[in-house]
């Protein structure tokens, strides 16, 4: 199966530097590329690629907007956000916005790769440690309020557990490790506290855990 993108970026050498990278892979093809979020959105909406990898900083409507509206129009499209650093305090918000990740647009071309066929399958896409660093760096300062108030309640006590494990950067075999489970009892509990708390992934639900108080920046891990 041939996982489609789209580049979404206002260089014309980043993206030509992007298709090149993804095109050496015969599981992936670039079918777009837009030079403003503007036309990321249409060409979303007119192509609907699998993945969307998004560079934050455009002119007009940027990368978090556009994330919001790919989003809102085709949620089953994962949105990859691009930046220079992975300190950028717009990553977070992208991330809030509904972005599976995000990418420095230094990654090594492998990882590249991977990290698109990896979000296409809808799983984790980075290091869930690397996610934790960013959101618990701007989770403290985002003024954007809870759209509504999280279901904390309908999760078990370890399913609790679990997302406080996440949130603190364990992978799965680290979960598993920590509370004597296998990895794959660890995933189940993951992937029923993502449907419970209606969230897309691993790294909404990290963002959860941090925007709701279920654990805080100073937490260990």
């Amino acid at each position: 199966m041939t996982v489609t993108v789209l580049l979404a970026d206002d260089q014309a050498l980043v993206r030509a530097g992007f298709r090149s990278l993804l095109s050496r892979a015969r599981d992936l093809s670039v079918v777009g590329e837009a030079a403003s979020g503007t036309e990321a959105v249409a060409l979303a909406e007119r192509l609907a690629p699998d993945v969307v990898l998004m560079d934050i900083r455009m002119p007009g409507v940027d990368g978090i907007e556009a994330t919001r509206r790919i989003l809102a129009a085709r949620p089953s499209t994962r949105v990859v956000v691009l930046t220079t650093f992975d300190t950028d305090e717009h990553v977070f918000e992208a991330l809030a916005a509904g972005a599976s990740g995000f990418l420095t647009k230094e990654v090594e071309p492998a990882e590249l790769r991977r990290a698109v066929a990896v979000a296409a399958a809808g799983e984790a896409l980075l290091s869930p440690g690397v996610t934790r660093r960013v959101v618990a760096r701007f989770a403290g300062a985002a003024s954007r309020p809870p759209a509504r108030p999280a279901p904390l309640a309908a999760l078990t006590a370890r399913e609790n557990e679990v997302v406080r494990l996440v949130a603190r950067g364990l992978s799965n075999q680290e979960i598993a490790a920590e509370l004597v489970i296998s990895p794959l009892t660890a995933k189940t509990h993951v992937t029923r506290a993502i449907a419970k708390l209606g969230v897309r992934d691993r790294v909404q639900l990290v963002i959860l855990a941090y925007e709701h108080g279920l654990v805080s920046p100073g937490d260990g891990g």
